[in-house]
């Protein structure tokens, strides 16, 4: 079994303290029967070795207690780990205390009788959250664990090993090098990186993208020109292929070069010289070429929308870009690490990462791959995550009408401020600019109980 599973099965585990044992055997029982492990204990200081030594998914405690009582054990578990769910059964007597209990930081509080689906209702959320914690936690330590890599490559799936063992090794060989990869998967961020981790780092990294000027003026961006070399030709232009003298030339899009000048560029790679528009003079270059495609350039050559021959000079070494859906377990990590720098540069503390979030994470495809990602993490960095704007993906049922879409818009938001104040309507009212008895009825209106925010 691997650490992940073991730390899994452990988090499922719940502990149980009551003294009365017909109470602590009927619980057990009916948390059993639903699928959970239960450890159950008669008074809180054996359970409270046990949950130090082995913490479980969520204690569920009585208050009163022989010896130390369910809040004096609260308070040690919050002080070991604030985020393990604590639920406290209390008489009606104890419900005063159980709230202010809840306000720093218990999970919930079940008051005595209650009927067990009650009780397993509220095991069940509190261990979906444990679950959400420890992912965000793995996250965390992966993330730190990556902090001295590029973040470009972060992952863990094979495709990106490869991919960053074949990018380090290109980058000293010095060669021309093909980046093949989907829109927004990341072609100039490789090429960056073959830059940066090469010889040629100190000198410039210039980029040119095929597709986004228009055929008249590339000739002149490409090999640049001497002034009245052409009309409006008023003064010297370096090229982009003379600007990167020493350092690297990236060509995005190069499947968009024209037919003529594809002719050109080939001549420039094989005798690393360029000849700029409206002078004789040629010029020796020292430059390493990143040509970047969407397409299979070879199957462009054999239909004649690319020229052969400069296909085989740019084929020397191809790196291939896998697409974020074959590489499925570095999408949370990525999304952790693009929901962090979205939050530091809005100014805004990071949400925590929802059920919601983390369902759209596993089952959207990301045709736009890491940049409709990182798109994402921005949007739920501000607040507009799958919660606030409805389903995580085209709704199967009937659309819904616009007072639906307006109700979930705004259940979304009051929850999501209601979690950033940790639960405190006062606080949230204030934020939102909302009367607090408005709160308290739209809280009502859409449903929204303590467990929902807390």
């Amino acid at each position: 079994m691997s650490e992940a599973e073991t730390e899994a099965g452990r988090s499922e585990r719940i502990v149980f303290i009551d003294d009365e044992e017909d109470v602590r055997r009927a619980n057990r029982q009916s948390l059993e029967l639903d699928g959970f492990a239960v450890e159950a204990f008669g008074a809180a200081e054996p359970a409270l070795a046990s949950i130090l030594a082995e913490p479980p998914g969520v204690v569920v405690t009585d208050v009163r207690l022989p010896g130390l009582d369910g809040r004096a054990l609260f308070e040690r578990l919050n002080a070991a780990d604030p985020d393990l769910p604590v639920i406290l059964i209390t008489g009606h007597g104890d419900i005063s205390m159980a709230v202010r209990a809840l306000r720093s930081g218990a999970y919930d509080f079940l008051a005595k009788p209650y009927p067990a689906e009650v009780l397993i209702g509220s095991v069940r959320r509190a261990l979906e959250r444990r679950r959400l914690v420890l992912e965000n936690r793995r996250l965390r330590a992966r993330l730190e664990a990556a902090a001295d890599e590029d973040p470009a490559f972060l992952g863990v799936s094979p495709g990106m090993v490869r991919l960053r063992r074949l990018v380090r090794d290109v980058a000293q060989a010095d060669v021309d090098v093909l980046v093949l990869g989907e829109t927004g998967s990341g072609k100039e961020v490789v090429a960056s990186a073959l830059h940066r981790w090469s010889r040629r780092s100190a000198r410039n990294f210039v980029a040119m993208n095929c597709g986004a000027l228009p055929e008249t003026v590339v000739e002149s961006e490409l090999f640049g020109h001497e002034a009245g070399a052409f009309t409006g030709a008023l003064k010297r232009r370096v090229g982009r292929i003379e600007h990167a003298q020493g350092g690297t030339l990236f060509l995005d899009e190069i499947e968009s070069m024209p037919m003529g000048l594809q002719v050109k560029l080939l001549r420039v790679l094989q005798e690393r010289t360029v000849e700029p528009l409206g002078t004789n003079e040629i010029r020796p270059i020292d430059m390493r070429v990143v040509a970047a495609t969407k397409i299979d350039l070879g199957l462009a050559a054999a239909q004649g929308t690319f020229r052969d021959d400069l296909y085989h000079r740019l084929n020397v070494i191809t790196v291939t870009i896998p697409p974020l859906r074959e590489r499925r377990e570095d999408v949370a990590l990525l999304f952790q690490h693009f929901l962090g720098r979205a939050a530091e540069r809005f100014g805004r503390q990071a949400p925590p990462v929802s059920s919601a979030i983390r369902e759209h994470l596993q089952g959207h495809d990301w045709p736009g791959n890491v940049r409709e990602l990182g798109h994402f993490a921005e949007r739920c960095a501000l607040g507009f995550g799958p919660e606030a704007t409805g389903a995580t993906e085209a709704p199967s049922g009937p659309a819904l009408t616009l007072a639906e879409q307006v109700d979930r818009f705004e259940r979304g938001v009051i929850r999501d401020e209601l979690i950033a104040a940790g639960g405190d309507v006062k606080s949230a009212a204030e934020s939102l600019g909302t009367p607090r008895k408005t709160l308290y009825d739209k809280i009502a209106r859409h449903g929204l109980t303590p467990t929902d925010y807390r």
